[in-house]
């Protein structure tokens, strides 16, 4: 049994794009992450969901673009290497997403970070758990 709070099966964060989560910090402020599959151990990380360049969310409810490995900003196009968080080109060149401590156990990925606690699946905004529509009538 994992440390923390389960989030998702791991099958269900997908290879080619991100998973997206709502947390909290110890001071009640809500924050979106993201887990994206990697190469390396666990087989995922979670990374905060905004570009460090200019505060642009990398998922913005149809999943963040993978290419080769790394997390494609969608504003301006910086690559963030999706185990270890860094980027190594575009505006954000020498910077590295904030990362979030996961566990990985029988099949399920858990958060195991002190700093948040998983609120719900999905962004902050979104009006359902997993929604993506912003639509109202």
């Amino acid at each position: 049994m994992a440390d923390g709070t389960r989030i998702v099966d791991l099958e269900a964060v997908p290879e080619d794009g991100s998973y997206r989560l709502t947390a909290e910090d110890p001071f009640g402020n809500e924050t979106e992450l993201i887990l994206v599959r990697c190469d390396g151990e666990p087989g995922v990380r979670a990374w905060s969901n905004t570009c460090p360049h200019e505060s642009q969310s990398l998922d913005v409810g149809d999943g963040a673009a993978i290419r080769d490995g790394a997390i494609v900003c969608p504003r301006h196009g910086s690559h963030f290497d999706a185990c270890s968080g860094e980027c190594d080109d575009g505006p954000a060149a020498g910077t590295t997403l904030p990362g979030v401590d996961l566990a990985v156990a029988d099949g399920a990925v858990h958060l195991a970070d002190d700093r948040y606690a998983f609120l719900h699946e999905g962004g902050i905004d979104d009006d359902e758990p997993g929604s993506t529509s912003h639509l109202s009538l």
